[in-house]
């Protein structure tokens, strides 16, 4: 039997418990059994990006201890996440003749939930089903970092029931960027408005992400503006049959 490694990241362990638990009903569905490594902590992307690179390494030095000797490919629900372990993790250890090659053969093994489904497991059809408008939101490490795009976009088509709609300006930044939306708060809401504005364009009454970090922020603009349309990670939308 196939076996994956589940990294569930801080948010999705934090607030989204619920695109965890669809990740792993729908692999069990394709007859994948799911490893979840309880010694797993923050990928330490936002230590990464605020600069702590003392701190960063610590917790890639843990990270790789965690998964190098656990079987199966790595998989997570998050871009962004995944970006980290196969691209900022080797900048960490630059140069490093001990650590590099650690952290070149996680990287080589980690895979964003969308991209092994359809490169890896060639599954582009789930039998979901959803009636009505899906409109989806690339975030921007999913899209620019690792380059994942058609993936979610194939399985969304293939949706039973669904009409997937295009969301203006799709490829704009919804304003979360990790630490980027604390540390300028005033653009971070601005990119938010906007990015509310498109869906409501849309008609389309669920944006679908593939990243808890755009999920939380969209999410939580709607709520603060008493908006009826709601944010779902594309996992969730897969399970549904």
């Amino acid at each position: 039997m196939t076996q994956v490694q589940l990294f569930i990241t801080c948010l999705t362990d934090s607030f989204f418990p619920q695109t965890g638990e669809a990740v792993v009903d729908i692999f069990q569905r394709l007859g994948i059994r799911v490893d979840f490594a309880r010694e797993q902590t923050c990928c330490g992307q936002p230590q990464f990006n605020a600069g702590l690179r003392k701190d960063a390494r610590a917790i890639a030095e843990h990270t790789i201890k965690v998964f190098e000797n656990a079987e199966g490919d790595i998989v997570t629900p998050s871009g962004s996440c995944a970006h980290h372990l196969r691209h900022n993790y080797l900048e960490i250890f630059e140069g490093d003749a001990v650590w590099l090659p650690r952290a070149k053969a996680l990287a080589e093994r980690t895979y964003e939930f969308t991209e092994y489904l359809v490169d890896k497991l060639n599954v582009t059809d789930l039998g979901a089903k959803w009636d009505g408008l899906l409109t989806y939101h690339p975030s921007c490490h999913t899209l620019r970092g690792i380059n994942v795009d058609r993936q979610p976009r194939t399985l969304l088509a293939n949706v039973h029931g669904a009409t997937l709609v295009e969301l203006p300006n799709a490829e704009e930044c919804c304003g979360f960027g990790g630490v980027m939306s604390v540390e300028h708060p005033e653009l971070s809401a601005e990119w938010l408005k906007r990015k509310i504005s498109n869906l409501e364009s849309t008609q389309s009454p669920t944006l679908v992400v593939t990243d808890a970090g755009c999920l939380m922020h969209i999410a939580g603009g709607l709520h603060r503006q008493k908006k009826s349309q709601r944010v779902v990670h594309i996992a969730e939308v897969l399970r549904n049959s």
